[in-house]
């Protein structure tokens, strides 16, 4: 059965093609295996939770009646910005437009995330540009370029953000460098996902030809719960495929972990144990839990458009096992070097275990592919990779001498692993090609 959903409308309706839906998540509410959900063109402000799983012969499908017409977004159009002194401006947001997560209070946190940069989940956008977040009133009023980032001149474009307790309002300032944000499009993001099913064990899903863009986003390491704009959570059968996916604050899409909340950032938290053995419980919990084929992973991600993550294209932990992901391209990812740590690349996938890589276009990345432990029955096949480094122009110093250490700049970095891993029919093109760890 077709269920329809037309954000135009002026009534919303029952889903049937002369009276459909107004939301995604309407359709999502009542969608059935063997179902398809088909949206027409429009811009969805929502976080779309698909409550119902599909079969292995019924799946559940989302599909863009036009290809990339309909837009799943996390954001909110600001109108309301005063000017407050030469190109800066000042909007005050009432914290109810939030609800129960408020991403200009919560700090991008976890283990292995670099804690000296302090970065809300949060991001303010000037025609679907991310501004950069600074610490403070003055450094918006007085941007100074950033020479870490790709693209410094953005760095200009400056953000800090406060809470008013009194009125119960987050207020954000924010150097536009001479435009009028009430003129332009300019949003914030206030969701922390756009198409990510709440529950454990919602699978095969399919979701096509949609652009999905602007979710506050948290930190995926291994070794806590892994969310992106876009995931399975920990299930079995997706195909994520014709999306255009960009301005995760951390992850595009997650084929990552389920929450532990015994193994949730504790090496952040506690360090009882050093990061290693914490990764080891980890997945002996997960083996001990239920994780094997006939539950998680088995996954499709192909002919996607992801960039302009802060994180990760894309990342997953333990859930993306036997999955196939071909023939995306994927760049610009941590570019902008506002997020910093380890976790970081184009794709970086824990326990790749019957993954194939292929026909995939990784570059201009800090990383291209990062398969750190378990990468079992792997392959990278016929993908190519360029202009996976540092910035261009980026000077080594005593202040940046640990991300040189760290490898940050090669196509390829596998990791802890005893494989087997297979790596053919690559073109392998920036200055560094492989790292080999294992």
């Amino acid at each position: 059965m077709n269920i329809y959903v037309d954000k135009n409308v002026p009534i919303d309706g029952n889903g049937q093609k002369t009276h459909p839906f107004k939301t995604i998540q309407a359709a999502a509410n009542t969608a059935q295996p063997g179902d398809t959900v088909l949206v027409a063109p429009g811009i969805y402000r929502e976080n779309v939770n698909p409550k119902n799983s599909g079969t292995s012969s019924k799946r559940i499908t989302y599909k863009s009646s036009e290809n990339l017409g309909a837009v799943i977004t996390g954001a909110e159009r600001v109108t309301s910005w005063e000017k407050i002194d030469d190109n800066v401006w000042k909007v005050n947001i009432p914290n109810g437009v939030f609800a129960d997560y408020n991403p200009y209070t919560t700090k991008v946190y976890g283990d292995w995330f670099d804690a000296r940069i302090i970065a809300h989940t949060g991001e303010v956008y000037l025609n679907d540009k991310a501004l950069y977040e600074v610490n403070s009133l003055d450094e918006v009023k007085k941007p100074v370029r950033n020479e870490k980032s790709w693209y410094p001149n953005d760095t200009l474009y400056t953000w800090f953000t406060e809470q008013d307790d009194r009125n119960n309002e987050t207020i954000i300032y924010a150097n536009f460098q001479g435009n009028n944000p009430n003129k332009e499009n300019v949003e914030i993001n206030v969701r922390k996902n756009c198409f990510y099913p709440q529950a454990e064990g919602i699978g095969y899903i399919t979701l096509s030809g949609f652009g999905v863009t602007k979710a506050a986003t948290q930190w995926a390491p291994p070794t806590a719960y892994q969310e992106g704009m876009i995931g399975p959570h920990w299930s079995k059968g997706w195909i994520i495929e014709k999306c255009d996916i960009s301005h995760s604050k951390c992850s595009g899409i997650s084929l990552g972990k389920y929450l532990q909340p015994n193994n949730d950032n504790k090496w952040s938290k506690w360090k009882y144990k050093d990061g290693t053995q914490t990764e080891r419980d980890a997945i002996c919990q997960a083996s001990y839990e239920g994780w094997d084929k006939e539950h998680v992973g088995s996954h499709i991600v192909r002919e996607n458009h992801i960039h302009d993550c802060g994180q990760t294209g894309i990342v997953g932990h333990l859930g993306g096992v036997f999955s196939l992901i071909e023939d995306n391209d994927i760049h610009d990812i941590n570019v902008r070097q506002n997020l910093a740590g380890a976790e970081i690349g184009g794709i970086k996938m824990h326990a790749a275990i019957d993954v194939t890589y292929r026909h995939n276009h990784i570059h201009h990345c800090t990383r291209g592919l990062w398969l750190d432990w378990q990468a079992q029955g792997t392959r990278v096949t016929q993908n190519v990779f360029d202009h996976n480094s540092l910035p261009n122009d980026f000077k080594v110093t005593k202040d940046n001498l640990d991300d040189v250490l760290s490898g940050l700049g090669e196509d390829m970095w596998i990791e802890v692993s005893h494989g087997p891993t297979l790596i053919d029919n690559n073109l392998l093109l920036s200055d560094r090609s492989v790292r080999l760890a294992a």
